[in-house]
């Protein structure tokens, strides 16, 4: 018996994301689009005068606010419609018209910023007080701080007619992988076939037969394999690409390019990798605990995320998920939780795997809308019920935040991002863990909580220094090639897993089908934000005064400070390794708890 991907149309409504709050149909957002399209070009009315007054700087901002809540939700709206059937014409094309749209755009306002640039320091200290301005004084401030990397209107011209171009990389890595690349299906150990995809390659490694989870393993990196010149390809031009913007913009490096707008020191990146490679062997020891308890000969990375604690099979429905998240979230007091209930009840997710929808999972937000949840869920993968919990710290952050600043200062940097989401994930382990004193349940969600600091810090850490390698590799005037990026990342696989496990030849693919890869210097924030979660999660839990409110002013702040100022107005100093070797304690912890549980 084959188990097929149900179709869209299969899926009850009531498990799909409700996008009627941005648009009621596609007719009402081609209007707004062609409003849009009307209207930008009025821009031009102040090309040329933002210097003069106060006054015209605000009526310029102001415009191009009233713009941008529009472009953003088109925009919003068109992507996640995508997201939904990526091989929808109709969606394709929409989200082609708005890309095409912003470029357009983009050029058109390519003078405003060098115009704020040029504004002498003297007649710029008096606009910043003029109470014109008042609404408008972070972002100026923000804006003016990029000087020496904003080049001059033709230049900018440009650059904002390449922007697409640019980009191309990221949309065939979407459409090959998402769309073209067929995995099959398999045999499962109850003698169903079922299709093997991206979304579900994870239920096929948390499986306890070690048998089907090297099946599903090579038989989808054979998959890639057959790909990998393509996909080399893509990252390889995504380098370029990111290399290319650093050095038009007169940064010294991509890597400082890309946390320059945070303001967050390329000392704290470099300073992550090396906190966590001076701490690898407790890592190793997990490892050697795993292999022992599942009763293997020799570890595969396959074998990492399968459950050590055979007895306990997981079915949570996603209702029943919903509960659960709630309820760990109560020591955020009844806004937070009442708003979130509501939300996730009232269709801000998409719940189920559908075919051609995107794998994975996202929130996504605009000014004035509900955020939105993309999901893949699996009621038999525990790790859902986190994923859930993460998702859904992301739209908080919004939620809030939205309801708290003004459109130009909500949107919150990734980094900040991070942070909401695992804080979230930490709350739930505390929970679960206070529900059950059932030995081996504990030892479920301890080997989760294990696994869950495993992947995002020491993983997340390794992705992170993969990309600062391949970059560092095409600024030296190097070649990547697949070679090399199968080499590079080879060794950092030999560097942060132990010496008894055993590295697969098609594991060095997995450079080519990490998407964040083809958005780079990312993946650190995922690493540094657990970081700051867990710092931040043990003072609520401990009841430390003030930590509830502190947390939640995290969230309301959005995007007003730069992120490592929020953080420490919270209580963590990310410019220090403490948050980072604090949460390694906590695994080593763990470990040692697991050990006892286990053996």
């Amino acid at each position: 018996m084959t188990i097929q991907v149900p179709t869209r149309a299969e899926i009850p409504d009531a498990d799909k994301w409700d996008l009627g709050h941005l648009f009621s149909n596609a007719g009402k957002w081609q209007e707004d689009f062609a409003s849009v399209q009307a209207t930008y070009p009025r821009i031009k009315e102040w090309k040329g005068k933002l210097g003069r007054s106060a006054k015209n700087l605000a009526d310029c901002l102001e415009f191009e606010k009233t713009l941008d809540l529009k472009i953003e939700r088109l925009y919003h709206f068109a992507s996640l419609q995508l997201a939904e059937d990526s091989a929808n014409t109709e969606y394709l094309a929409r989200v082609g018209q708005i890309q095409n749209l912003l470029t357009q755009i983009g050029e058109a306002f390519a003078f405003v910023v060098p115009e704020i640039q040029a504004i002498d320091d003297a007649m710029f200290a008096k606009f910043i007080v003029d109470p014109a301005l008042t609404d408008w004084r972070i972002r100026l401030n923000k804006i003016r701080r990029l000087k020496p990397h904003v080049l001059s209107e033709p230049e900018e011209r440009i650059l904002a007619l390449g922007a697409a171009a640019l980009n191309g990389y990221d949309d065939t890595f979407s459409q090959l992988t998402d769309v073209d690349m067929k995995f099959g299906a398999l045999m499962d150990e109850n003698g169903h076939e079922k299709p093997l995809t991206q979304s579900s390659f994870s239920s096929f490694l948390v499986k306890r037969d070690p048998d089907l989870r090297r099946r599903a393993f090579h038989q989808f990196y054979a998959e890639f394999q057959d790909h990998q010149y393509t996909l080399a390809s893509s990252l390889a031009y995504s380098v370029k690409a990111d290399i290319f913007r650093a050095r038009a913009r007169n940064y010294s490096s991509a890597l400082d390019a890309a946390l320059f707008p945070d303001d967050v020191p390329v000392s704290v990146y470099h300073g992550l990798i090396k906190a966590v490679r001076a701490n690898l062997p407790p890592l190793f020891r997990y490892f050697e605990l795993r292999r022992r308890a599942l009763g293997l000969n020799e570890l595969h990375h396959y074998d990492t995320y399968v459950p050590l604690v055979a007895e306990i099979e997981s079915h949570i429905p996603f209702d029943e998920a919903i509960d659960k998240v709630v309820a760990a979230l109560q020591p955020l007091g009844k806004e937070y939780v009442d708003a979130l209930r509501q939300g996730l009840r009232g269709r801000w997710c998409d719940r189920y795997e559908t075919k051609g929808k995107r794998s994975g999972a996202f929130s996504s937000g605009s000014y004035g809308a509900p955020p939105y949840i993309l999901m893949n869920y699996k009621e038999d993968v525990f790790a859902d019920l986190y994923t859930l919990a993460h998702e859904a710290g992301h739209s908080m952050h919004t939620w809030l935040a939205q309801k708290s600043q003004k459109f130009q200062d909500y949107d919150y940097p990734i980094f900040l991002a991070e942070v909401a989401s695992t804080f979230n994930e930490e709350l739930l382990t505390h929970y679960l863990l206070e529900q059950t004193h059932d030995p081996k349940m504990r030892a479920y969600i301890i080997n989760r909580q294990i696994d869950d600091i495993r992947g995002t810090l020491f993983r997340q850490t390794m992705f992170a220094e993969f990309e600062k390698v391949v970059h560092e590799i095409e600024e030296n005037g190097d070649a990547l090639t697949l070679d090399v990026f199968k080499s590079e990342y080879h060794k950092l696989l030999t560097t942060y897993f132990a010496e008894n496990f055993v590295l697969d030849p098609q594991l060095d693919l997995e450079c080519l089908r990490i998407p964040h890869f083809y958005g780079a210097f990312y993946v650190y924030k995922y690493a540094t934000g657990i970081s700051a979660a867990v710092a931040l999660s043990e003072k609520v839990l401990r009841n430390e005064p003030g930590a509830v409110d502190a947390y939640l002013g995290f969230l309301t702040s959005g995007g007003s400070k730069f992120p490592l100022q929020t953080l420490k107005a919270a209580g963590v100093d990310m410019t220090t390794a403490a948050p980072i070797e604090s949460t390694l304690r906590l695994f080593e912890r763990r470990l040692g708890e697991l050990e006892q549980l286990l053996l």
